[in-house]
């Protein structure tokens, strides 16, 4: 049995006898489109997170048994194809739910306490100068009593209200399927969470419905002050709409996830006369060390379920 981990950067250091024990384990700490066939040609198990296994590849892997996405979107992976060759896909769900959670927390409370900006100052030895004990250059929110809208509300957005409320947050939520529904917390149409909310924070897949859901139209909706918080996907958020807004308007926008990742260079949200309005952090919210921990075990059972089911 051989095993193969095309993209181990994306998982950091971990004791590779997770997957030894499966059988001759390889690991690669990335892998381009020009590198998969030869890599993976051999092989009865792929482990993967991001590399892209299309038709074309996997139609030249006839060994080839099981998929695992170390993640919980296949969207890498051609499902199609993988279903009609008997390949079978197995990702992982709900591993992140506490983290991303948290992760918004973070945010929100930084940007509420203006902390990237204080930090600065302080880092700066600008304190040491100051003719006062303290420095208020800007104005810092409570969180209690706090409006906080949550666009998406599957598992983590559920998480985040209950964090919320536990700071004092009054939250109300729209969901962008349909699907999920809460009897003792208030439901709002997007335009509502967008105009009453004093914090936003999106958790909500990629997707046709959700792609550009929040654009130039929407952001003008936004109360003064306002804090924006993307945690959901890159491509939900219109970021050339995104950056212009930032440029005229008054709020706040944290975010983990863009369209395009890694960053690309002079990405408009890099613009300096913004940049104490914005906290970017490098798609980390799932990776805090009990939750990614949680990712490899998950990862390591499917190919164990996997192999007692088919001998």
């Amino acid at each position: 049995m051989q095993l193969v981990l095309l993209d181990k950067m994306t998982l950091g250091d971990f004791d590779e006898t997770l997957f030894a024990q499966f059988g001759e384990f390889k690991s690669y700490q990335t892998t381009d489109s020009t590198q998969v066939l030869e890599r993976t040609k051999d092989a009865d198990i792929i482990i993967t997170n991001k590399v892209v296994l299309d038709s074309k590849i996997l139609s030249s892997l006839p060994k080839l048994k099981l998929i695992c996405v170390s993640a919980t979107g296949t969207n890498n992976i051609d499902m199609e194809y993988a279903k009609t060759h008997n390949i079978a896909v197995k990702n992982v769900a709900g591993y992140s739910t506490h983290s991303v959670a948290q992760h918004t927390l973070m945010l929100a409370l930084s940007l509420l306490g203006r902390l990237p900006y204080y930090s600065q100052y302080v880092q700066q030895g600008q304190w040491c100068k100051s003719e006062i004990f303290c420095h208020l250059t800007y104005d810092l929110q409570d969180l209690y009593g706090k409006q906080w809208g949550i666009i998406g509300y599957g598992s983590i957005g559920k998480q985040v209200c209950h964090l919320a409320k536990a700071f004092g947050a009054e939250v109300s939520y729209h969901s962008t399927s349909g699907n999920n529904t809460q009897n003792d917390i208030p439901h709002k149409s997007l335009d509502e969470i967008l105009k009453t909310s004093d914090i936003i924070s999106i958790h909500a897949p990629l997707n046709s419905t959700t792609q550009n859901l929040i654009a130039k139209e929407q952001l003008q909706m936004l109360k003064k002050g306002a804090i924006l918080l993307n945690l959901g996907r890159g491509g939900i958020v219109n970021e050339k709409d995104l950056a212009q807004a930032l440029q005229i308007q008054d709020f706040l926008f944290g975010t983990d996830v863009l369209e395009k990742e890694p960053m690309i260079v002079n990405h408009p949200l890099l613009d300096s006369k913004i940049a104490h309005k914005v906290i970017i952090t490098p798609h980390i919210a799932w990776a805090y060390k009990d939750t990614k921990d949680r990712l490899l075990q998950m990862v390591a059972e499917n190919i164990k379920q996997f192999l007692n089911a088919n001998g």
